[in-house]
């Protein structure tokens, strides 16, 4: 399985959007401050994820969520999950 995942940093409140082979390696790794693009941001939290039994196709969900678009439908797809984070 691969597998498209959102993450959403502790420190800085921003968002990251990737994919992976194995998902419990990769969001140690970027817990761990293994992953550049998120080493400074720390304390990542999984907010989605999907899977897929093709590579391809999850290479192009990644792009599709990472696009204008695609941030509308995990903001409308994660709509009660928005609520409750912005209340604590």
């Amino acid at each position: 399985m691969f597998y498209v995942y959102v993450l959403k940093s502790q420190k800085d409140r921003k968002y990251y959007t990737g994919y992976t082979k194995s998902i419990r390696e990769r969001f140690k790794k970027h817990n761990t401050g293994g992953v550049t693009s998120t080493k400074h941001r720390v304390n990542l939290e999984l907010v989605y994820l999907e899977g897929s039994l093709n590579e391809f196709d999850s290479i192009r969900r990644e792009k599709f969520l990472k696009s204008g678009r695609g941030k509308v439908f995990l903001k409308k797809r994660l709509k009660y999950w928005y609520k409750e984070s912005s209340e604590k």
